[in-house]
């Protein structure tokens, strides 16, 4: 670009800045540093309570975040039939392809573990917090506070959590809940137990050796010819 080129690009972008920010005339602005940036751009405003309260839903282990409201398991299994069964089964058991809810205790160990919300979930709030966020899908955020613990109280009775029908969850008694595989999670100590690993000094380039080739496949036999591998089903 040429110097008179640059000139007007200067000239113009000084005009511009000066009608945003409104801090004098062209000329003015132009005698200026033309990367100083606007104190106020004039852009939105602040949120307000109701805002950032519709926004901030999340529900902590400790129980907070929780909202005032209470539900009966019984209130809950009438929902979960109505608004979740068509998706979860009516038991929790999982239709088609659909996350099963229910049951899969004793079996986190096996080849094949049913991480459902009782026998893998170690918080309660997981599934306070889940179901007032995203469900039900497709028209997430539908449900009342009173609706939300009514369905959370339902599927801790579907999973033995608790015994009674007419048990009621609310904001009161939610950190009571204790969860058969809480006590299989445990605090991220990587900051203190793996410090020994850590360096100031990383290697950025050329950190290990180039890896050394021992053997081919080929010269060792263990490649099979075109036809003569084994039938894959």
């Amino acid at each position: 670009m040429s110097k008179s080129a640059s000139a007007v690009a200067l000239v113009l972008t000084a005009i511009l800045l000066g009608s945003i920010a409104g801090e004098g005339s062209a000329q003015q602005v132009a005698n200026r540093e033309v990367t100083k940036p606007a104190a106020k751009l004039g852009l939105g405003r602040p949120a307000t309570a109701d805002e950032i309260a519709a926004w901030d839903t999340d529900v902590r282990a400790d129980g907070r975040g929780l909202p005032e409201g209470k539900g009966t398991v019984k209130q809950g299994d009438e929902l979960f039939q109505e608004r979740c069964a068509s998706c979860h089964g009516e038991f929790g058991q999982g239709v088609g392809r659909w996350p099963v809810l229910a049951g899969g205790a004793g079996t986190l160990k096996a080849d094949r573990p049913d991480k459902t919300v009782g026998s893998f979930w170690p918080d309660a709030s997981t599934v306070f917090d889940y179901i007032k966020r995203a469900m039900p899908y497709g028209n997430a955020q539908s449900l009342t506070n009173d609706e939300v613990y009514a369905l959370t109280a339902y599927l801790l009775s579907m999973n033995d959590v608790v015994k009674d029908e007419n048990f009621e969850l609310s904001h009161k008694n939610f950190t009571s809940i204790k969860m058969p595989n809480a006590s299989a999670f445990f605090e991220d100590d990587r900051e203190t137990s793996e410090k020994q690993f850590w360096n100031k000094n990383p290697c950025m380039k050329d950190c290990r050796p180039a890896p050394k080739v021992t053997g081919r496949a080929m010269s060792i036999d263990v490649t099979p010819d075109g036809k003569s591998g084994p039938k894959v089903e």
